[in-house]
């Protein structure tokens, strides 16, 4: 039998199985330490963020300056807005977690939040005008949904350090910190559970969006 033609297809296989694992490799270290892609599967921060937008998170955001109020983060809620273990088994898990990395659908526990109230902050729902106060300071959140109020749900908790009052942009759909305040923690996330701060919608096209960060002086009325 002559093997002298099948050799080389045999040596063209083998190399593109070695390059699809080489990238998969190469992607999966620069989605571990660097970019991350996200799924978005809820309505809860619309209109900054739809259901079924795709965006390109930065793992390395936080890491020269700390995380501040009006910050968007993505972050892991196992702990706080999530059980610690889903008890759906390892085998579901682990195709759970391979159609989440390739962005075919969310995560049951990785979550998209504001951040309102940051460690030392008193936040406080609502004030005499309807304002969310942060410190005895009204606040201006222009990113909040069209028609939605700031909180129909009243609260005043102050943030303990190393943790975080996040909540959705869209408040009357967004599951956040103020259905959590009888659970332990109080609705608090842990600032070492954040992954990164989204820097663009990649999907659909027609969203394809730099997220420029917030500052300070667009989250407070008072520029405070």
């Amino acid at each position: 039998m002559d093997t002298s033609e099948r050799q080389p297809r045999k040596q063209g296989w083998r190399f593109v199985f070695l390059a699809l694992v080489l990238a998969v490799a190469i992607s999966g270290l620069v989605r571990s330490l660097w970019l991350d892609v996200y799924y978005i599967p809820s309505e809860s921060m619309e209109p900054l963020l739809g259901a079924g937008d795709r965006i390109l998170v930065s793992r390395t955001a936080f890491t020269s300056e700390p995380i501040r109020r009006g910050d968007i983060v993505v972050f892991d809620g196992r702990g706080s807005f999530a059980p610690l273990s889903s008890g759906q088994g390892p085998f579901v898990d682990a195709v759970s977690a391979a159609s989440q990395w390739f962005g075919l659908t969310g995560s049951d526990t990785t979550y998209v939040k504001r951040v309102i109230g940051v460690a030392g902050d008193r936040v406080q729902c609502c004030d005499s005008s309807g304002y969310l106060t942060v410190n005895g300071q009204p606040v201006e959140e222009p990113y909040v949904y069209p028609g939605d109020e700031p909180s129909k749900q009243k609260f005043d908790v102050v943030v303990p350090d190393g943790r975080l009052w996040l909540m959705g942009d869209h408040r009357s759909r967004s599951a956040d910190s103020r259905g959590l305040l009888g659970a332990p923690g109080g609705g608090m996330v842990p600032v070492e559970r954040v992954i990164g701060r989204p820097v663009r919608i990649i999907w659909p096209l027609d969203r394809f969006a730099e997220m420029p960060r917030s500052t300070q002086a667009e989250t407070s009325k008072n520029g405070q």
